[in-house]
């Protein structure tokens, strides 16, 4: 089970707003709406996400950051649909490359999917007002030449050009473009576990980047352990607590494991404070698999 999507409760929030309070943030006045704090992350005082996609651990695909609920959630079911909300014409581009050591399928929603061996890149583009996207990385793949197969970690329901969110555990950069103040809104989640290291920076505009280089594979509690990674506690035990299935929970045990090897990823689904970040509308971005 999912929440509700942070984007829709996004999109309800910016409905509410009144002519009068629109004429005031126009005219750069106060109107309450959360402002970007210093450090570039969403304001969320409330524990609402910014327009990510909803966090959660996925089991299938789609429904974003980042079988819980975050703020990006994976997705029921075979297809995704991204909305567009027109607040900005153009795309951004997303520069996905692999450092690692060994061959890594990457996977974008919207996007498709790509082998990359170490050093190889692939480029895709996402159109302003994009919201619920992911990308990530699978291990460990073998596709035919239809590109039908299978993935140890990240697959995406056994296609190369995946159509639907990866299976856990697998490390998410999420993203929503232009959204509240024409901000970009993105994440690194771990609420579907993790496979491979990664960062998450933009290469244009003047706000900083993330990442999630630790060895959590290595220093993986055994009750999380997975082929190929780290399970998040929700795939494993499917309980509230650690699922947040009823929209109220907290740092446990295990979140602080993943929180404190990055501090800047979303450890759980309520984990928004310290786990959401913003760029102008229009940056570019670079995602780098073992950086």
């Amino acid at each position: 089970m999912f929440l509700q999507s942070f984007t829709d409760m996004w999109v309800d929030f910016l409905l509410k707003e009144t002519d009068q309070e629109r004429e005031k943030r126009e005219s750069g006045q106060d109107t309450g709406k959360p402002h970007e704090d210093s450090q570039g992350r969403s304001p969320n005082a409330t524990g609402v996400r910014s327009s990510v996609p909803n966090h959660g651990a996925s089991t299938s695909g789609p429904s974003l950051s980042p079988a819980q609920n975050h703020g990006p959630v994976a997705p029921q079911g075979n297809s995704l649909s991204f909305c567009t909300y027109g607040f900005r014409v153009g795309q951004a581009t997303f520069e996905i490359r692999n450092q690692c050591p060994y061959t890594v399928w990457a996977a974008a929603v919207p996007g498709g999917g790509r082998r990359l061996d170490r050093g190889q890149s692939w480029t895709i583009t996402a159109n302003a007002g994009t919201t619920q996207a992911r990308i990530w990385g699978r291990t460990k793949c073998n596709f035919d030449g239809a590109g039908r197969g299978t993935c140890e970690t990240g697959d995406c329901n056994g296609l190369l050009q995946c159509q639907a969110f990866g299976k856990p555990p697998n490390t998410l950069a999420e993203y929503a473009l232009n959204q509240y103040n024409n901000l970009d809104f993105f994440d690194i989640s771990l609420v579907d576990g993790f496979n491979v290291p990664m960062d998450f920076s933009p290469v244009s505009g003047n706000c900083r980047g993330i990442r999630c280089a630790a060895d959590i594979n290595g220093q993986c509690p055994n009750q999380l352990r997975a082929s190929g990674g780290c399970n998040n506690p929700c795939t494993v035990f499917k309980t509230d607590q650690y699922c947040c299935n009823s929209g109220n929970c907290g740092p446990t045990d295990y979140s602080r494991f993943f929180k404190q090897r990055c501090p800047d990823a979303y450890s759980y689904p309520k984990d928004d404070q310290t786990s959401t970040f913003t760029c102008p509308g229009g940056t570019n971005y670079r995602v780098v698999f073992c950086p």
